[in-house]
């Protein structure tokens, strides 16, 4: 409501930290005497209205726990995942290599990581560019 927006770097640093309480607002939010006295760190998910925090609660905590180790089955995935580098991920493409016609960029299937590792980064800053070019603001 009237915290930081959650972004990726925000839930990097929360994810660290050994223990949180998340307390949730209700309509108009918290009562303001508990803010000022139990509230350490206020934040928002986006500048919109919702009935409660439960949703909110929801979204950052899905943010941190996918980022505790063993949460997931490969942990080095959240590591590029997209705003990790402050980019948007690059197109993600699955098997087979060519589905009703559709191909995978050759690249993708040539064996030569290092091409394949500039591929990505290009198409991530490409995407990025297009889709939000916001995040290449220096800030």
């Amino acid at each position: 409501m009237d915290g930081e927006t959650l972004n990726q770097k925000m839930a990097n640093t929360l994810s660290l930290c050994g223990n949180l309480i998340i307390l949730c607002g209700h309509y108009k939010g918290v009562d303001q005497r508990v803010r000022d006295h139990f509230i350490t760190k206020e934040i928002s998910i986006g500048d919109y209205v919702l009935s409660g925090g439960e949703l909110g609660a929801l979204v950052l905590s899905d943010a941190l726990i996918r980022l505790i180790p063993g949460v997931l089955t490969d942990e080095t995935s959240a590591l590029t995942d997209s705003f990790q580098d402050d980019l948007l991920s690059p197109p993600i493409y699955t098997r087979p290599a060519d589905y009703k016609g559709w191909k995978v960029p050759e690249i993708l299937t040539s064996g030569h990581f290092a091409k394949i590792d500039k591929w990505r980064e290009d198409m991530a800053l490409e995407h990025t560019k297009n889709r939000r070019p916001d995040l290449l603001v220096t800030k």
